[in-house]
């Protein structure tokens, strides 16, 4: 008999098995052909009137009862699952299948929830790292000033400028943070037409002081369209720009360049940020993304900002439903680009 028999069929043979039995007794003691057939259906019909009954209404009764725990614990109430089906073949089976796959989702969920509160913890760690450093510098310098620095003529303008620079570090991390659980928490886009060439121009003239400094030039590459049209948040994407260049002004080479273009690429526009800088070496890249992930933390540092310009990139472009990438090259430099819509 297979694993798989219908309950019917066992209903069958348990009824013929019983029936043969008893109609063998009745046919030794009475060697009567007529009564051994009566007894052999009498008890067939009785059996398999029992067994059927058993195995179709009791035990699958219990075994609904199972399919609707499995149900509503793995929906939680939902209705997305249909109802277990009467004339199921095999409802042992079925719900031996049932209980595998829920233990298969049940131990993807949990190592999701170890993923989650391992990135949880180091989350924690990294902001209390990087929220100590412009704390403890700003508690240094104050406490020394008012231990009678704050009189040496020599010193206290010195040690107040650098105790502020701390702190501007320290508002930037927080605005940061606050700009990624907004993006996280409600993720409202206010879509609209916008023309990334000009505002692309508009970062260049806010950006170009900056670029100065490091005497790196900022152009849009000669064979792009004078208007390049996307449907997306103007306010934000000036923010990716601005985030995107910055970073490559940061790591760009002294007299440099930075190239902005734009590709067509059917129902998208990708736009791509290239410096020539030092280039990131690649085990890095996959998580360059990640809050607070520095390739050389204490180099980062001296170059400022918050550790979040490229986690608030990513949750952006990933916003508008879209993708961001980047490739790499030591010594050639890095390429940061993102689709969006086409306007």
């Amino acid at each position: 008999m297979s694993k798989n028999s219908s309950p019917q069929f066992i209903a069958l043979i348990a009824s013929l098995l019983a029936a043969s039995l008893s109609s063998i007794g009745v046919g030794v003691f009475t060697l009567e052909v007529r009564a051994t057939a009566a007894n052999f259906v009498l008890v067939f019909a009785v059996c398999y009137f029992v067994f059927s009954y058993l195995l179709k209404e009791f035990i699958h009764d219990r075994i609904k009862l199972i399919y609707k725990n499995i149900y509503k614990f793995k929906t939680q109430g939902s209705k997305s699952y249909g109802a277990f089906k009467k004339n199921e073949a095999d409802p042992i089976g079925a719900v031996s299948k049932e209980v595998v796959e829920w233990m298969i989702e049940n131990r993807k969920e949990v190592n999701e929830l170890k993923e989650q509160e391992n990135f949880r913890r180091e989350f924690l760690g990294n902001v209390s790292h990087e929220l100590k450093t412009p704390i403890q510098t700003i508690q240094g310098y104050i406490h020394t000033l008012l231990d009678g620095a704050l009189d040496d003529k020599n010193v206290n303008s010195l040690f107040l400028n650098k105790a502020a620079k701390s702190t501007d570090r320290l508002a930037e991390l927080v605005t940061d943070l606050t700009s990624i659980s907004a993006l996280e928490n409600r993720g409202l886009l206010k879509t609209e037409p916008i023309d990334l060439v000009k505002l692309t121009h508009d970062v260049f003239e806010m950006l170009e002081i900056r670029a100065k400094e490091k005497d790196i030039s900022l152009k849009i590459a000669k064979q792009n369209p004078k208007e390049v049209l996307v449907e997306a948040d103007k306010a934000k994407i000036h923010q990716v720009l601005v985030n995107l260049i910055v970073n490559a002004i940061k790591y760009g080479k002294v007299g440099g360049s930075i190239r902005v273009n734009f590709f067509d690429m059917d129902k998208n526009i990708l736009t791509e940020i290239a410096d020539d800088g030092e280039g990131i070496a690649e085990e890095h890249l996959p998580r360059l993304f990640e809050r607070f992930y520095r390739t050389d933390a204490g180099r980062s540092r001296d170059q400022g900002g918050s550790g979040l310009g490229l986690a608030i990139v990513k949750h952006i472009i990933e916003a508008h439903n879209q993708t961001i990438n980047v490739r790499s090259t030591i010594g050639i430099g890095s390429t940061f680009g993102f689709t969006l819509k086409k306007g």
